[in-house]
């Protein structure tokens, strides 16, 4: 087995587990299936993640992040502040769509932690992180944009947090992609109210 640097195994052992989660559920996935999913020994698995919170957390974060980027990246300038928000929705929309099993993960993830002892705090950091990831995008607009806000950014973060966890779990139970284009154009149009170029 070729040397890989630490940071590059946690995050191939990451992405692993991702995968064994998304397939088994958390409750069903191992750290033995996880280190077959990634191909390396058990023992590499162990060196990489001295707790099974930490594996966890790494995959929280990690899939907050695969959400973020596509968002990041859809977030470039329009014509219109309200087109340009409308690509980020769009962006996160059609995430959502092609990787429903890592986003219904999500929901597991959070249902897990709460439930087990000692994993609690995971929990309460995957929602931070989601406020957090969403003041990061609200203050890339302000950077690409004069802007003001009609309430304060941790209040719009949380709000767009709440929002998009909402609209996904609707989406995950009820399905019907179709019906979501008219929820999320009115979505946008609220938030671009939130958000005027000054």
């Amino acid at each position: 087995m070729a040397r890989m640097p630490s940071a590059e195994r946690r995050r191939q052992l990451t992405e692993a587990a991702i995968r064994a989660m998304a397939r088994d559920g958390v409750a069903k996935t191992t750290t033995r299936s996880i280190a077959a999913e990634a191909g390396v020994s058990l023992s590499v698995f162990h060196y990489c993640f001295d707790s099974k919170q930490a594996l966890v957390e790494a995959v929280i974060t990690t899939l907050t992040d695969h959400s973020v980027t596509v968002v990041q990246e859809a977030l470039r300038p329009r014509a219109t502040l309200e087109e340009t928000v409308a690509a980020g929705f769009r962006a996160y929309w059609d995430h959502v769509r092609a990787n429903p099993d890592a986003h219904m993960l999500t929901y597991e993830l959070t249902q897990y932690a709460l439930r087990e002892p000692g994993f609690e705090h995971l929990a309460r950091r995957q929602y931070e992180l989601y406020g957090e990831a969403y003041a990061e995008l609200i203050e890339q607009l302000r950077k690409d944009r004069d802007l003001r806000l009609a309430v304060p950014v941790p209040v719009l973060a949380r709000y767009l947090a709440a929002m998009t966890d909402g609209l996904t779990l609707n989406y995950l139970v009820l399905g019907d992609a179709t019906a979501w284009t008219d929820i999320l154009d009115t979505v946008t149009g609220h938030i671009a109210g939130l958000v005027r170029e000054v």
